[in-house]
């Protein structure tokens, strides 16, 4: 019998089941998703606290508010874009008015901007912030603006005591809804003094005059270089330059430098580059990486009526400063009587700065002025040696309050030059004095309700002739058809000739100041056409030094071509010329570079489409430009292969306001005393410079997609809100392709560039536009917040009412401040 086969198929195996999850990795999971739901409630909650806290502090705009100290009602009218509209009916309510609707919309700025001065930010930010203060309270800046504020005379110190009672009427109001900002922060606004209207002053003193970390970086870098290549990186104006009291271009008269040997019983500095750019950082003399010669300045410019489509005067003022939210200016117009000015003012102080009255309108520029020297101070012991012998350091007791830690006290030393800036420096050795005109209470004033009420051209210098600084250059329009220019501030009489570098012997003490009356000026030129952007100032001839170390002249030579190239001028080319965005410098050095590609010894395809894409570019600085892209690009990565090969790490710390045009002269004439080893030509030298930056800027294979406005954007964050990322796009601008860079008109950076814009048309004065970078008020969940934006990005702007009419037609709130009871 055969054997069975059974027909049974043997059963599958059964699939394994998952293991469930061990205890551990699933509290992991929990916790992970707990942790984002309790950061979501988190993040939810405080921005919901943050917005109740940011309504419930907007102003009141209509209606009826009683203010302590008014004698009289005061009307505030606002216009579409939140600018308030001011009328007293006498001046001391007129202050106290202008101090407490500008806290409306500004005080934690306020707060900060004397706090930021006076080196009180770690009492609140904590010791993040101490470096900070203890750089300000070395340089003694509190103590200046509290000797500069005793000094000014009884009319002034009066005005700034009347907006102080304003600002202290609005503190007072508001205890239980103050700007979120001191809720977020969980303190309080001391009460508002004069001295803090100083403090604003000096801060604008410090941003604009602060020059001194130039000269010690120069003293280092002279160390290592022949004269002949110091000259070529330390050039004073150029044949570019067209001062305004000139009537055509001129080829600059070299000034009288004076070179400081270091004496036998003096060694050389010691700082390190490190330590260098560190101060550089503290005390904000550079604006970014992406602008290398971005510091602050402006244009501003003025033509007669025979170059105008209306027969009268146009004045246009553009002032470059870092953006900031909320904006560094606060727009106003201020009436009381007869008085009635119209412009931007600082918050945290009274008057107008700049803007126009009835009858005239003023504009500034920085003008460079140097306002500071470092002298090597011989010491025994605790003395110091002065022209008349010997005398004790003057000691300074300062104490810092820092937030959730304990008070750092410094002892900082005075000499008759000012106070001992070594401990800024950890690695110097030797004492350093600083002398500034801001230790100066006599250079530290506020004319501006003089200014602000000048009728003419007469009283407009005289009311500048006490101006202490910044210097700035002024130019003038008026009703009446006239124009003209001024330069002002108090500047040093150094008979022995300006110092590039810290001075180390006893005969170079400032002898006072240039006579006001012997500072640059012009008025109704035989051109018609005024214009200044921080370039050379003074004519061939000027008797007495400025600076050394004056703008680069672009923007002023292009303003110039622009203004004298059209026979009638309108307001409309006046906005499009802020916003030019033409560049000779970068096309000439882009023509330059595409020359060095098709003459050097290699060069492949992208090197090949780099340079077809420079030779045919027109020098625009567009947001889509290639050219521009690559051009940039290529100029950032030739310094370090020009200066390095000499300075070694030292290269870092070279600045100078004229690099660019030192750049120019070097590409230009190629000497070959610049020319670093391993390269044959300047042809060589400029190839591996673009394709060093096309690397370095990790720029796309099809260069034709490198577009220059994303690659150099425009960004402007709260400094607070901003720090908190879901509330980053709530309160900012986010990060946007931008034109322009720093050697064009519409001079920018990546947080840097026009402050305002203003153009004042005296055939119609409510004609006259002016607009902010943002907007007016502080307050993230106000229409008045970020309302100028979208004007400053477009290039466009609006009209600023004038008349009463104007105003009343334009008046979107209407309040009424009234004497408290």
């Amino acid at each position: 019998m055969a054997a069975s086969v059974s027909q049974t198929e043997p059963s599958p195996r059964p699939s394994p089941r998952p293991s469930p999850m061990g205890r551990g990795p699933r509290l992991f999971v929990f916790g992970i998703l707990l942790f984002a739901v309790l950061l979501f409630a988190v993040a939810w909650g405080s921005t919901l606290w943050l917005r109740h806290n940011m309504r419930a502090s907007l102003p009141q705009l209509d209606g009826q508010l009683a203010v302590a100290g008014l004698a009289a009602p005061v009307t505030v009218q606002r216009d579409a874009h939140g600018v308030p509209h001011i009328a007293a009916q006498n001046l001391d309510d007129l202050w106290r008015a202008q101090g407490y609707v500008t806290a409306q919309d500004r005080l934690w700025q306020m707060d900060m901007l004397r706090r930021f001065a006076a080196g009180d930010l770690a009492e609140i930010l904590g010791n993040n912030l101490l470096e900070h203060d203890r750089t300000q309270r070395i340089l003694q800046i509190r103590e200046a603006a509290e000797a500069a504020t005793a000094a000014l005379p009884e009319r002034e110190q009066h005005f700034l005591a009347d907006y102080a009672a304003g600002v202290n009427a609005f503190i007072t109001a508001t205890q239980s809804h103050l700007p979120a900002e001191f809720r977020l922060l969980d303190y309080r606004p001391r009460p508002w003094q004069p001295v803090d209207s100083l403090l604003i002053g000096m801060n604008m003193q410090q941003m604009l005059s602060t020059d001194f970390p130039t000269k010690l970086a120069r003293e280092k870098i002279s160390a290592k270089l022949s004269p002949e290549m110091l000259n070529d990186l330390y050039p004073v104006g150029s044949w570019r330059d067209h001062p305004p009291v000139s009537s055509a271009p001129e080829i600059t008269a070299p000034q009288k430098i004076l070179e400081i040997p270091l004496d036998a019983s003096q060694v050389g500095a010691q700082a390190t580059p490190q330590e260098l750019l560190h101060l550089d950082d503290l005390l904000h003399v550079q604006h970014g990486p992406d602008c290398r010669d971005c510091v602050p300045g402006s244009n501003n410019w003025v033509v007669s009526g025979a170059h105008t489509v209306t027969g009268l005067p146009l004045l246009s003022n553009d002032m470059h400063l870092d953006h900031t939210i909320p904006n560094i200016w606060y727009e106003a117009q201020l009436t009381a009587g007869d008085f009635n000015v119209a412009g931007v003012t600082l918050p945290g102080m009274p008057f107008v700065i700049v803007g126009h009255n009835a009858h005239i309108a003023w504009g500034f520029t920085d003008m460079y002025a140097d306002v500071q020297d470092i002298y090597i101070e011989q010491t025994q012991g605790d003395r110091y040696l002065a022209p008349d012998g010997w005398h004790p350091f003057q000691h300074v007791r300062e104490v810092i309050h820092v937030r959730n830690g304990r008070d750092v006290v410094l002892d900082v030393r005075r000499t008759a030059h000012g106070p001992i800036i070594s401990p800024l420096l950890p690695h110097e050795k030797r004492v350093l004095a600083l002398r500034w005109t801001a230790y100066d209470p006599a250079a530290v004033t506020i004319p501006f309700y003089a200014v602000d009420s000048a009728a003419n051209w007469e009283q407009f210098r005289a009311a500048f002739a006490s101006f202490g600084g910044p210097p700035q250059n002024v130019v003038y329009g008026d009703t009446a058809g006239h124009i003209g220019y001024q330069a002002v501030g108090k500047i040093p009489l150094r008979p022995n000739g300006l110092s590039g570098v810290p001075i180390s012997d006893a005969n170079h003490e400032w002898q006072g100041y240039i006579p006001f009356d012997d500072l640059p000026s012009a008025y109704d030129p035989p051109g018609g056409i005024l214009a200044t952007a921080n370039a050379r100032i003074a004519p061939d001839g000027y008797p007495y030094p400025i600076t050394l170390n004056w703008d680069a002249p672009y923007r002023n030579e292009r303003i110039w071509k622009v203004l004298a190239s059209q026979p009638r001028l309108s307001a409309a080319d006046m906005l499009a010329l802020q916003n030019d965005v033409h560049s000779e410098l970068d096309q000439e050095l882009a023509q330059r570079f595409a020359y060095a590609i098709d003459h050097a010894q290699y060069a492949n395809p992208r090197l090949r489409q780099a340079a077809n894409l420079l030779r045919s570019w027109d020098g625009t600085v567009s947001i889509p430009s290639p050219a521009a892209t690559i051009t940039d690009a290529a100029r950032s990565a030739l310094w370090p292969m020009l200066l390095a090969p000499r300075l070694g790490k030292e290269w870092k710390i070279y600045r100078w306001n004229e690099s660019s045009y030192v750049e120019e002269q070097l590409i230009t004439h190629e000497p070959a005393r610049w020319l670093p080893p391993h390269f044959t030509d300047w042809n060589d030298l400029l190839t591996a410079a673009v394709t060093q930056g096309l690397r370095a800027a990790h720029a796309p294979l099809n260069l034709k997609r490198w577009r220059y406005g994303y690659v150099h954007p425009v960004e402007v964050e709260h400094p607070l809100y901003g720090q908190i990322p879901w509330l980053r796009a709530l309160t900012g601008i986010g990060v946007l392709p931008q034109s322009g860079d720093d050697s064009t008109v519409k001079q920018v950076g990546r947080s840097f560039g026009p402050s305002e814009r203003l153009t004042v048309d005296f055939s119609d004065l409510d004609r006259s536009t002016l607009n902010l970078v943002i907007g007016e008020s502080g307050d993230p969940l106000s229409g008045y917040y970020k309302d100028h934006w979208p004007y400053w990005y477009a290039g466009t702007t609006f009209p600023l009412p004038f008349s009463a009419n104007d105003v009343q037609k334009s008046a979107t709130h209407t309040l009424t401040l009234t004497p408290q009871k």
